[in-house]
């Protein structure tokens, strides 16, 4: 029996263990429920039945994917911090983060330019984002969230390129009308500490409408210091030792008097919603809405632990003020046609700004490359009964222009010059997409949706030979893609559902992709390819779940799921070794760099299982559970070679369980967080590389440990407009540092916030 055959075995022993402690966990609940006292008293459903797929708002029972769903209720007892920790906080989606500023998800082995981030039915991703880790979704402001889904699988029959691992669609709060002729005013405020980063956020959200117009705003600020790890388990290698900092126009090394403090991790944050809603008739509105996300100076955390010849190696790494300003018009009639019932057009306009800076110690040139992104969009979404079933149709554009600009500044007379850009300048990134999907109800007890999109895509990009002499002029490719999907729900039974599911996603090439020159690893340097073509996936899915309907005994209603799914992804842009005019090595930034550049040289495959529970065991007390196994596999980089390797955004296995009190004002819950360990035969070869921020085993190999914590979260309605909330997260205060992260989680953190209504 073959070592990977062993490790295969023992990782479906370790799973088959997982599903029957759950399993066990669920039986005994409900026993426990069986033998309770019956009442009357009852708390509030919790069940969601209803979720918004396609962009229209269908009943979850027929729907053939995998949903998690988070909603205002469960953001205000977890208190995030960011739209990353909100996500995590779901125990779905698994987040990676680079520096405090940061938060990148993975969802089913893929990450970043291969998931999809919807705002308001603007997707939010650009021809910049890139394959490595990304943290644009902390731009979404938590606070100013109605709700957000994220739909698992394949996305491109909607939203087109780049939907493959899911979709994360983020729905913020929608302004209302008064019911009367009374004119309508309400609003909240909120302010929140917490101790592991000093946090101090405030937030305000008001709307004041009328039976015609309706005004919404929301404004929140956020300011985060030096983040502070846990001081149990965790290796000392985690431990921030020394940092440098400027003194007398010199670069000075010093001891940290607290080497659990992540000295030069904290930054600040702005968010913004406006939104003014016009009620044309009964059947008709017009939206008009602007978001801003920006962020202040903040540190590339990872890169600060770099060491070069035994001392460190960046007197500076920071990424500039990352910024996000989005315009949108939404106009939606319900006035039923020929060709539709309801109707949405949506029209976007995003302005992206990011840039970074860079200095090597004792060194005073301070590199700056600065990006920025103008893009427009244009969405129909339709929705039209036939017979007995719903025909889904709608088409897109979206138009990307990426500004890109590079310059060496002598920090010590101020001298600034031009040099080399990250991207192209003046690059262009286009999409044009129709697509239809139809759900019909084949029985009372059977649904059937399938669908087909065509997408049209472009890239055009000139390179600039004034400081690197590429051996190419430009890059231009125009390409379609077909992307489907056919899925069916079985409901052999009251409250149960059976669910199989194909579907397709492809992703075209980026600007990111083509035309990026950046350093991803010391000594290792990306280069631009052309040459890249678009990848493409095929996924399946199959399972099972059961509701648990609110009942009069007291018991609220309830959910239990399984899902298992396997994802094959073809040409598959990965990073490998490349040649740079006949050259496998260059010299930049002082040292001698090996060149690779992203190709289509692998095939992908992911599969894994997902399985949640939403279970109430009394009419005061429910158990809710997530747990999500994932592996993937790639083709290694060796010429000719069919080896298979770990795949990069593959996370370990991880999960969360809760048990939650809920009772006329009081909310209370306690949960357990978990990840299992990344042997390091089992890190993926990229990860294997980045020995600043793993831990080592017992022979000197970079490695994932497993961690834990437990956490505390509550919440109190002192008065009907005053809500009291505090949570005690990391209780036992562990030291860990999640998979392919480059900072530390953090330690024990009280959080307290007070939110009043009006």
């Amino acid at each position: 029996m073959t070592a990977q055959s062993i490790i295969c075995r023992r990782g479906c022993i370790r799973l088959f263990l997982y599903v029957i402690c759950m399993g066990l966990l669920l039986i005994a609940g409900q026993s426990v429920y069986a033998q309770e006292k019956k009442d009357s008293s009852t708390i509030q459903e919790l069940g969601e039945v209803i979720i918004s797929f396609n962009k229209w708002e269908q009943q979850l029972n027929e729907v053939p994917n995998k949903i998690t769903k988070i909603n205002r209720a469960q953001i205000q007892l977890q208190q995030p911090q960011t739209a990353a920790d909100m996500l995590a906080q779901s125990g779905s989606v698994f987040i990676q983060k680079s520096q405090l500023g940061g938060g990148s998800p993975m969802i089913r082995g893929f990450a970043t330019n291969r998931v999809l981030l919807v705002v308001d039915g603007v997707r939010m991703n650009n021809a910049i984002y890139r394959s490595g880790n990304l943290q644009n979704v902390i731009s979404i402001d938590p606070l100013a969230l109605e709700a957000a889904e994220v739909v698992f699988g394949p996305g491109s029959l909607i939203y087109g390129s780049d939907a493959i691992g899911g979709v994360m669609d983020f729905h913020s709060l929608e302004p209302r009308f008064s019911a009367d002729k009374k004119r309508l005013v309400k609003g909240t405020a909120l302010a929140r500490y917490s101790s592991a980063n000093n946090e101090n956020t405030v937030h305000a959200d008001w709307n004041i409408a009328g039976q015609k117009i309706s005004w919404l705003s929301s404004v929140s600020y956020s300011k985060f210091d030096d983040l502070r790890m846990g001081k149990y388990g965790g290796q000392d290698r985690y431990l921030r030792p020394e940092y440098v900092i400027r003194r007398n126009n010199k670069d000075t090394i010093l001891t940290n008097d607290d080497p659990r403090t992540q000295r030069f991790s904290g930054y600040e944050q702005w968010n913004f919603l406006q939104k003014l809603k016009y009620r044309i008739n009964d059947k008709m509105t017009l939206q008009y809405g602007f978001t801003y996300g920006g962020t202040g100076m903040h540190p590339r955390y990872d890169r600060l632990l770099q060491y070069r010849s035994g001392r460190l190696r960046f007197a500076e790494w920071n990424y500039g003020p990352m910024l996000w300003r989005m315009h949108t018009l939404h106009f939606l009639s319900n006035q039923k046609t020929v060709v539709y019932d309801n109707l949405r057009i949506t029209a976007g306009y995003q302005n992206y700004a990011e840039s970074r800076l860079d200095r090597t110690i004792n060194r005073t040139l301070r590199n700056r490359q600065a990006e920025t992104v103008d893009a427009i969009s244009a969405n129909i979404d339709a929705v039209k009964t036939l017979g007995n079933g719903q025909l889904y149709w709608g088409a897109e554009y979206v138009h990307n222009t990426v500004g890109s600009t590079g310059s060496s500044t002598d920090i010590s007379t101020g001298e600034s010059e031009a040099s080399v850009s990250r991207y192209p300048d003046n690059s262009k990134w286009y999409t044009a997409g129709i697509y239809g999907s139809y759900k019909i109800n084949l029985h009372k007890d059977v649904t059937l949706t399938s669908g087909v999109r065509y997408s049209y895509n472009g890239l055009k990009a000139a390179f600039d030979d004034r400081f690197i002499p590429f051996p190419y002029e430009r890059a231009s490719i125009e390409k379609g893609a077909f992307t489907f999907n056919l899925g069916t729900v079985y409901r052999p039974v009251a409250n149960w559902q059976l669910h199989a599911h194909i579907s397709t996603g492809y992703r075209m090439p980026n600007i990111d992709d083509i035309g990026k020159l950046f350093e991803s690893a010391p000594g290792n340097l990306t280069v631009p390819n052309p040459g890249l073509q678009p990848e493409y996936a095929w996924n399946m899915e199959m399972g099972i779940a059961h509701d648990l309907p609110a009942d009069e005994d007291g018991r609220p209603a309830g959910r239990l799921e399984l899902t298992g799914f396997y994802t094959i992804l073809e040409d598959a842009i990965v990073l490998r070794p490349f040649s740079f005019n006949g050259l496998d090595s260059i010299e930049f930034d002082g040292a001698a760099s090996q060149v690779n550049a992203l190709q289509n040289v692998a095939k992908a495959t992911v599969w894994g299982l997902q399985a949640a529970a939403l279970l109430p065991v009394h009419r005061w007390w429910l158990i809710k559970m997530n747990a999500n196994y994932t592996r993937g596999r790639e083709t290694d980089d060796a010429p000719g070679s069919d080896k298979e390797v770990p795949l990069r955004h593959a996370p370990p296995f991880f999960g969360n369980l809760a048990i939650q009190f809920r009772k006329a004002d009081w909310t209370l819950e306690a949960n357990l967080v978990y990840n299992s360990a990344i042997k390091a035969t089992d890190l993926a070869p990229s990860e294997q590389s980045k020995t600043d921020i793993y831990a080592l085993d017992a022979a000197g190999r970079p490695f994932s440990p497993d961690w834990y914590t437990v956490n505390l979260k509550g919440s109190y309605r002192v008065l009907p407009a005053l809500l009291l909330s505090i949570g005690w997260e990391n209780l036992t205060n562990q030291r860990y540092r999640p998979y392919s992260s480059g900072i530390v989680a953090a330690g024990s953190n009280f959080i307290a916030s007070l939110r009043a209504s009006f």
